[in-house]
């Protein structure tokens, strides 16, 4: 008979939801599947569940850069900051933790973990700089990319951002402002 796995890939454990090949098998009169916090691995040894879901980097004063850059860009470019949103959502949320990383041309590799989510608006080129953690895609740094290789400046912005939101995150007790800030991208945005 069929059975039906917590964290196979019909049921969404971080969004506690079935997905529809879950929604069927429920429609043939199979159980749903439960979930057990008391079955929770700990911080050292979780193995990524769920689905993969993006955020924003919230630096110490509680500031999240990524989406005030993209605030300020909605005054003016509204489409723009549309259209990184919808690549955010398409590349980076709702992945099997197993999967690769996205691949080129919508992503790429800048160095060790660190990648880019490339969007093109018109002749205008944006570089989203995100590091995985576990099942979060950390949004660290975003820029209007005008030359041929990201610049050594951003590369170390987003870098030390990864460290700052990992030295902060590991922390015990942890201290607020929290590291991972809000959900990427958000749903209220532009209307």
């Amino acid at each position: 008979m069929f059975g039906v796995s917590s964290t196979g890939p019909d049921y969404d454990v971080a969004a506690g939801s079935r997905s529809a090949p879950g929604r069927l098998l429920a429609s043939w009169g199979m159980p749903r599947p439960k979930r057990s916090s008391s079955s929770r691995p700990s911080a050292g040894n979780a193995q990524p569940r769920g689905r993969t879901q993006a955020i924003f980097y919230r630096d110490k004063r509680g500031q999240e850069p990524v989406d005030a850059f993209l605030e300020a860009l909605l005054r003016a470019q509204p489409l723009a900051v549309a259209k990184i949103d919808d690549a955010i959502e398409e590349h980076l949320n709702g992945r099997d933790p197993r999967d690769p990383p996205p691949e080129f041309p919508a992503t790429s590799q800048i160095e060790g973990e660190l990648r880019e989510l490339r969007v093109r608006f018109a002749r205008t080129r944006y570089r989203v700089l995100y590091q995985r953690s576990r099942n979060l895609m950390v949004l660290l740094h975003i820029f209007e990319k005008n030359t041929g290789a990201v610049s050594t400046g951003d590369r170390r912005k987003a870098e030390t951002r990864m460290v700052d939101f990992q030295t902060r995150m590991d922390a015990s007790p942890r201290r607020r402002p929290r590291a991972a800030g809000h959900d990427a991208p958000p749903g209220s945005r532009g209307g």
